[in-house]
């Protein structure tokens, strides 16, 4: 082992209980195995500027992943709400009269964030396939992949949510 990996690894094995801890106060246990290891991701890359004292610095930084994690969550939820209005908004605006637009949205919607990503990078955004896959984070034959998963659980949630529009309910068959 170097010596960086030994520092690394001595501070670990202290500091990890204190860290952990620290997070499940912040964030509860739920989250807690996650915001250490970002924090000793973080102490890894920058080991030679941690401290000589380092669980002060160790708890700023894992303070810090907590409240990305808590931006991360808020912007979803922000982008779900976002989703919904205009599911509602194409619903409530008579001039469209477009069943298919609300079903889209609708199942769009309904999408798990990753699969909704995929589909909108290309779609709304514009992106190549290669520039979505440099977002994401992989190469482009696996985007397709991605992609072609995404699309057919969109497609059925859009079958889905049509048949539900053009089934007649009880109280319209009376």
């Amino acid at each position: 082992m170097t010596d960086p990996e030994r520092r690394f690894t001595a501070i670990y094995d202290r500091h990890r209980p204190q860290v952990y801890a620290y997070a499940v106060s912040r964030a509860g246990r739920q989250l807690a195995d996650d915001v250490v290891g970002d924090t000793f991701l973080v102490a890894w890359r920058r080991l030679d500027a941690m401290p000589s004292r380092p669980l002060p610095w160790l708890l700023g930084v894992a303070r810090n992943v907590i409240r990305e994690r808590y931006r991360d969550e808020a912007r979803q939820a922000s982008l779900a709400a976002e989703l919904r209005a205009w599911v509602a908004e194409a619903e409530a605006d008579p001039a469209e009269g477009v069943a298919e637009r609300v079903a889209v949205l609708a199942a769009l919607g309904g999408l798990a964030e990753g699969d909704r990503e995929l589909i909108t990078l290309v779609a709304w955004h514009g992106l190549t396939p290669g520039q979505a896959a440099q977002v994401v984070g992989c190469s482009v034959a696996t985007y397709f992949v991605r992609l072609h998963r995404a699309r057919k659980k969109l497609r059925n949630a859009l079958d889905a949510r049509l048949v539900e529009i053009t089934l007649p309910t009880r109280e319209s068959t009376r």
